[in-house]
């Protein structure tokens, strides 16, 4: 599922629970189209029958055999301490007042499964954690009041764990 996100400071728009917050795997800024893009989208037609002419991509067998395969790719005990050490440091670092919960290493472990199956790998490296942890931890964390941004504070976990 992906869930878009207004703006904060937009009208009927509210910051959801950490618990719920906690449920989304990952978040990540799209930003603004580039123009061309931009371009492509005005003259696109109507969103609401271009949404219904879609064909679907993959089936739910295929979906069922990527699931499995995620579930295939090799995760070390070294990677395991590795994400372990990442989710500890989160929980008693500075900046930080309420860290990663166990939901949010099990998406870690899901997530950097799935990002080196798609670089065709069958064993996650560190640098697949890596890729995919400020856009896992971000929204996660609950930081203290003067700890600044999330996706910074996320990094500085991130950068505060050394690899063995």
């Amino acid at each position: 599922m992906i869930a878009t996100q207004n703006p904060v400071d937009l009208v009927g728009t509210y910051p959801l629970p950490d618990s719920q917050l906690d449920r989304f795997l990952l978040r990540i800024s799209m930003g603004y189209p580039n123009a061309e893009a931009e371009r492509a989208l005005l003259l696109g037609g109507e969103r609401r029958l271009l949404i219904a002419q879609a064909q679907a991509k993959l089936g739910r067998d295929d979906l069922l055999a990527i699931r499995s395969a995620v579930q295939q790719v090799h995760v070390s005990d070294a990677l395991v301490d590795y994400l372990q050490a990442l989710i500890a440091r989160s929980r008693n670092h500075p900046g930080v007042r309420v860290g990663l919960s166990p939901r949010a290493g099990l998406a870690l472990l899901r997530a950097a499964r799935a990002h080196a199956l798609l670089l065709g790998r069958g064993h996650v490296l560190p640098d697949d954690v890596q890729a995919l942890f400020p856009h896992l931890a971000a929204h996660r964390l609950v930081a203290n009041a003067d700890a600044g941004d999330a996706r910074a504070l996320a990094r500085s976990v991130l950068l505060a764990v050394p690899l063995d």
